[in-house]
């Protein structure tokens, strides 16, 4: 166990549960097809649950399965010694997840003629193509994320810390309210490497009747996440020291 191998283990599974959801819902002849938001909200809310949990069983204490939330952390407190394990584990991990999600669909790929949708199983796009406000969507779904995972894990919430076991629970609900309440606009990556990983997974891997990886698009989850990251990492060393 290690803490790398927790953060592999952990974005491996939040990626696989989250979206192999996706690929539920978007894939023809899939069970759950045309399921709606609310399932693939769901799912990605028990996604981040799964991960956590998973993480912190492989070594990982700090279970944050995204380069946003470990920037944030960094930045609040001042300790910048984790980025270079926690973020190339984080990548690798969401990679992994993707490639999994492809064999696990195998044959729907080839039953399902929609280029976007299969693209939708693996990254994110816009609803709206508006670089300000994707990118503005992005910067707010993460300073939320952060915000009130930051307020869990608060002493000022639970001064004699959280129940053990329930912090991944309340993770896994907090990303289930963002994507009902700010999904919507862009699918809410808030997360650098639940977004790029799968990408490059969808550009290299031989997915039958697959289109483009929509790369003038991709600086956006990456970006709008890490820039909020630093933002809120800030906000929260002003506030708690």
């Amino acid at each position: 166990m290690s803490p790398f191998l927790g953060e592999f283990i952990g974005t491996l599974l939040l990626v696989l549960f989250g979206d192999g959801v996706v690929a539920n819902v978007i894939l023809n002849k899939s069970k759950g097809q045309n399921s709606g938001w609310m399932v693939i909200a769901t799912g990605w809310g028990f996604a981040v649950m799964i991960g956590a949990f998973a993480a912190q069983a492989f070594g990982s204490p700090d279970a944050h399965l995204n380069p946003a939330a470990t920037v944030w952390a960094a930045v609040a407190h001042g300790d910048y010694s984790k980025l270079p394990v926690y973020l190339p584990a984080q990548f690798l991990g969401a990679f992994a997840g993707a490639v999994l999600v492809w064999l696990h669909y195998l044959p729907h790929w080839k039953e399902t003629q929609d280029q976007g949708g299969k693209l939708g199983c693996f990254c994110t796009a816009p609803a709206i193509r508006s670089t300000p406000a994707n990118l503005i969507s992005e910067v707010m779904g993460t300073a939320a994320l952060l915000i009130g995972a930051g307020a869990i894990s608060s002493g000022n919430v639970a001064p004699n810390g959280l129940a053990g076991g329930i912090g991944p629970f309340l993770a896994g609900a907090l990303v289930w309210g963002i994507g009902l309440s700010l999904g919507g606009p862009t699918g809410y990556a808030i997360n650098p490497a639940r977004d790029p990983g799968p990408r490059i997974a969808h550009a290299i891997l031989p997915i039958a009747g697959k289109g483009p990886a929509d790369w003038s698009y991709s600086w956006i989850p990456v970006v709008g996440p890490l820039a909020a990251a630093v933002v809120i990492g800030l906000f929260f060393k002003a506030v708690f020291g």
